[in-house]
């Protein structure tokens, strides 16, 4: 008899240790499903005029309107490298769509070295949410070359 209850508290004891190992202890974060594809859209959006456009500006403009409405966007990694990316080139004076210094409010938002402190700040962001991540190489490779004009 006690070899049956040794037998079976033995067993208890291993089946349960796997269980309690492959516990989750940190929550899950929970994300709105309206606002994760809203953003999604956002971000698809923002390639787009990247890629195809070289539309640097508009970029940063759905960059802010998702980080404003929600930060906690899955993808804010890929979102953060795009507008990192499109700061910096902006303030090379690249892309399709010019900043005129001369309007008021653009001269706030997309001066050259407003542009540069910003691309340092996105592309720093990417490095520290994931040192691993795709964009790492572009990401230092431009942080290299800003630190070094500043």
């Amino acid at each position: 008899m006690k070899s049956l209850f040794f037998t079976i508290l033995v067993a208890i004891v291993l089946f349960s240790i796997p269980a309690v190992a492959q516990r989750n202890i940190d929550p899950a974060i929970e994300r709105d499903p309206i606002l994760e594809l809203d953003a999604k859209h956002n971000l698809d959006v923002a390639w787009q005029s990247f890629r195809l456009k070289k539309a640097y500006k508009g970029v940063i403009m759905r960059f802010e309107e998702t980080y404003a409405a929600y930060p906690e966007f899955s993808k804010i990694e890929e979102f953060l490298y795009l507008a990192g990316m499109s700061s910096y080139y902006l303030s090379e004076n690249k892309g399709k769509q010019k900043v005129n210094l001369k309007l008021e409010k653009e001269k706030d938002k997309f001066a050259p070295a407003k542009l540069k402190e910003d691309a340092i700040a996105y592309l720093s962001l990417v490095l520290e949410k994931n040192p691993a991540s795709q964009y790492k190489d572009d990401a230092e490779k431009v942080l290299t070359e800003l630190k070094a004009k500043q």
